[in-house]
């Protein structure tokens, strides 16, 4: 049940970015051109998604657990070290380079563009080396 529950649920989040146009990098790359021809779409994507976002953890965290799980995996860390400050920074600086962050990417993944492909490669040997690298310790 769990995978057919996941399925859908990217499914439906690979069809919001379709229709939201966070999978054409023009549209991506537009929004954060703010020095140049502004493109004010996605702040329209972002307007929607985060109240809906809001509301559904206020729902969540609610519930005793979750439908599907035994209990809750909340973030517990509240620390800013160099490991997350630098990979939400690789984030930015491939989002920006790019026009798409890893989401849009696999939803566009079906048009088999070969910079798309690079991109997603990239993406998964980025995850892969994350995972390996030791955690600092405060």
């Amino acid at each position: 049940m769990k995978v057919i529950v996941a399925l859908l649920s990217g499914l439906l989040f690979g069809v919001g970015l379709s229709l939201g146009g966070m999978t054409q990098p023009a549209v991506v790359l537009g929004f954060l051109d703010i020095f140049g021809q502004w493109d004010p779409r996605l702040l329209f994507v972002m307007a929607g998604a985060v109240p809906i976002t809001a509301l559904g953890y206020r729902v969540l965290r609610r519930r005793p657990r979750p439908l599907l799980e035994d209990r809750f995996r909340w973030p517990t860390s509240r620390r800013l070290d160099v490991r997350l400050v630098g990979g939400a920074a690789l984030f930015g600086i491939g989002w920006g380079m790019a026009g798409y962050c890893p989401g849009p990417a696999l939803a566009a993944l079906s048009g088999g563009a070969p910079a798309l492909l690079v991109l997603v490669a990239s993406m998964f040997a980025g995850w892969w080396l994350a995972a390996r690298l030791p955690a600092t310790k405060a």
